[in-house]
């Protein structure tokens, strides 16, 4: 027997608010029952768990040990970089190369860490031959 992941857990200062820019990030759908000041909400995202949010009293102090790594699929690396910038995300850590492989890790409005990588297309792409 096996057990299976049911969601993602979040600890945050905002429940409402962060699921409301992931929901943005993922194209997930935040639950319509959740509203402003709501201690926990959720992201049912298009495929894959849940991302649940649960508002927590501390801060959060050191870096995440577990992070979520996001593929983009209808544009490059750098312009979902690019895109959650606009919604709000910071840029932790520049880890992208001249030849165009690496990754780019960025911070949620509350500072969770979490990486872009290469759209399956620029991972095709950089594997040709020339």
């Amino acid at each position: 027997m096996v057990s299976m992941v049911q969601n993602v857990a979040v600890d945050c200062a905002d429940a409402y608010r962060l699921a409301r820019f992931w929901g943005e990030v993922t194209g997930g759908r935040v639950d319509p029952e959740c509203g402003p000041g709501d201690r926990e909400t959720q992201v049912t995202l298009p495929d894959g768990p849940v991302l649940y949010f649960h508002q927590v009293s501390e801060a959060k102090t050191v870096k995440n040990r577990v992070h979520l790594c996001l593929r983009p699929e209808d544009r490059g690396r750098d312009a979902e970089v690019a895109r959650l910038l606009a919604l709000g995300a910071v840029l932790v850590g520049d880890h992208r190369e001249a030849d165009g492989t690496g990754w780019a890790v960025l911070a949620d409005p509350e500072g969770n860490e979490f990486c872009v990588l290469r759209s399956a297309a620029e991972r095709a792409a950089g594997s040709l031959p020339g």
